[in-house]
């Protein structure tokens, strides 16, 4: 009877695992399909998107004429890149910026290219706590955790039964 005991609780154990939604960060590619280049308005682009803690930006350009700066507010209302907080750019035109702190990011090119439009300001939030599961859904968890056991314990009990007669 031990062993039944032990099985059910691995049962439900591995049932409410695997009932929880995992979040995973999220890659962004800025830009889309235009990628990090002028004439795009990155803020439209940004501005149905929820940026969210350990999501990160990865920038594609040409490595050969534009950059990835991450500048403060002021200087990138005004594009100036002469004092970036951080240059992201490393050569290959390929670069990933993880969103590591809630807080606003700012980005810019160099080059001229933030007045035509190569700037991008996101905000990053904590992850929102899951939702609450409601009773219903709660119920249905547990009628599911229920049937499953109807179905699995018999023939559990009966599989360690025939075991021990060996």
């Amino acid at each position: 009877m031990a062993r039944f005991a032990a099985v059910a609780a691995a049962v439900v154990l591995i049932l409410t695992v695997t009932a929880a939604p995992e979040v995973e960060a999220k890659k962004w590619t800025v830009g889309e399909g235009k990628f990090w280049n002028p004439n795009v308005n990155y803020t439209i682009w940004a501005q149905d998107k929820h940026f969210y803690l350990d999501d990160w930006l990865y920038f594609v350009y040409d490595r050969y004429q534009q950059n990835v700066l991450e500048v403060n507010k002021t200087d990138y209302e005004n594009c100036i890149s002469d004092h970036p907080l951080r240059n992201w750019s490393r050569g290959a035109g390929r670069d990933v910026v993880p969103l590591n702190a809630p807080r606003h990011y700012y980005f810019l090119s160099s080059g001229g290219f933030c007045f035509s439009g190569m700037k991008l300001a996101v905000k990053v939030e904590k992850l929102p706590p899951p939702p609450e599961a409601s009773p219903a859904k709660s119920l249905g968890i547990s009628s599911m955790v229920a049937g499953i056991a109807q179905f699995f314990l018999p023939v559990i009990v009966m599989w360690n039964v025939n075991l021990e007669l060996w």
